[in-house]
């Protein structure tokens, strides 16, 4: 494991630790059930099977 060799200061601390986002998932517009709904890209093909059901 990595040890760092001197102390990092608390704005380097700070600004490292701020750049650690998750990004938004992807949606994609698709048509299920006549509708037009906005989900999650890797998704789609599960709901155009109809193995997962589209909520109101």
């Amino acid at each position: 494991m990595a040890v760092p060799k001197r102390k990092m200061s608390r704005a380097n601390t700070r600004t490292r630790r701020s750049s650690w986002k998750a990004d938004l998932t992807g949606l994609d517009n698709i048509k299920v059930a006549g509708r037009e709904v906005r989900i999650p890209r890797r998704l789609a093909k599960a709901y155009k099977k109809g193995l997962l059901d589209v909520e109101a």
